[in-house]
């Protein structure tokens, strides 16, 4: 068993709270260790620093294990420091580097605050996605949110709403059908995968009279796909595909664009929803949460999605094989 590596993510927002909480809420039963500096973690935090991952296999479960790492400020909760930036970016390499040798069996990623790290060291990334993808040096990766009760992949992400149906290509929607079927098979050991693909328009276009882009390509991208062997469903009406009965019919839904796929898993699962990147060639999972700098450090943050992340991260493990590497 390998554990999993929790990179701190901003300081001076709930993360290194939420982390001592999972260690409280996991103990032992799923080992993971924490980098980043021990001084940012809350007051009075049991922990135990180990100098390599290893080491936390063999923490008492009443302690959390810190993988130290050095930072050059303090952190106050709900103040972010331009000044700890470069321990933040340090922290999410080293866990990456842990995960590639093989010391790690996943890395978790706590949220970042991107303005911190522009300001204070020049992060030119979006954020965690585009940095992690760097970092493996892979040209595409998608985001998929997921929890027990849906999988959704957006095609487009953070762009416009009137951007979305040029942006929306159709290599871009192939390319991300492609790595989505790929990661289900991978790291959620489902041999055949069974996709369901949103239609852009409304009711799908409805026959082409709410527009022509599932007439025009998207259904003929769907049945050439189809022809090499991929199980598909759609172009699929968005407003009918995830109640209930539909989401037993497909392991993860392909979405046009942000909203699309967002709204129905943040209803569905608000607290417990996971963010995971497919297409790297390491396990990479977070919270579906930002830094919350506006409870941070008043003790009321909730766990779950973190430990959501954590029992993904180490379920996928389990999927690509005992060390979570290709």
């Amino acid at each position: 068993m390998l554990p999993i590596a929790l990179s701190c993510g901003e300081p001076a927002g709930i993360g290194p709270e939420i982390a001592v909480a999972a260690r409280s809420i996991l103990g032992d039963s799923l080992p993971f260790f924490w980098i980043g500096d021990p001084c940012h973690l809350p007051r009075g935090t049991a922990l135990r620093e180990i100098a390599r991952p290893a080491e936390a296999l063999s923490v008492p479960a009443s302690y959390l294990p810190v993988l130290p790492q050095n930072f050059a400020g303090q952190a106050i909760a709900g103040q972010p420091d331009p000044a700890n930036a470069r321990g933040v970016i340090d922290a999410i390499e080293r866990g990456v580097a842990l995960v590639q040798r093989g010391e790690a069996a996943a890395i978790c990623t706590a949220p970042i605050h991107k303005k911190a790290l522009k300001d204070g060291a020049g992060f030119a990334f979006p954020g965690h996605t585009e940095f992690l993808a760097h970092l493996a040096g892979v040209d595409r990766v998608v985001m998929m949110l997921a929890c027990d009760t849906l999988r959704v992949v957006p095609a487009t992400i953070h762009i416009a709403l009137s951007d979305v149906p040029h942006a929306l290509t159709p290599a871009l929607l192939e390319e991300t059908i492609r790595l989505t079927h790929a990661g289900l098979i991978r790291d959620f050991g489902l041999e055949n995968p069974i996709i369901a693909v949103a239609g852009l328009n409304p009711h799908a276009g409805e026959g082409g009279t709410m527009g022509r882009e599932e007439i025009d390509w998207i259904t003929p991208l769907i049945t050439r796909l189809r022809d090499e062997g991929f199980a598909l469903r759609g172009p699929l009406p968005a407003d009918t595909m995830f109640h209930a009965r539909a989401r037993a019919s497909y392991d993860a839904a392909v979405c046009a664009y942000h909203d699309q796929a967002l709204i129905p898993i943040k209803t569905l699962a608000f607290d417990e929803g996971v963010n995971v990147t497919l297409g790297l060639p390491f396990i990479r999972t977070s919270p579906d949460h930002g830094t919350a700098f506006d409870i941070a450090g008043k003790g009321i943050a909730r766990p779950e999605s973190l430990v959501a992340a954590l029992k993904m991260a180490a379920r996928m493990a389990a999927a690509r094989g005992q060390n979570g590497n290709d």
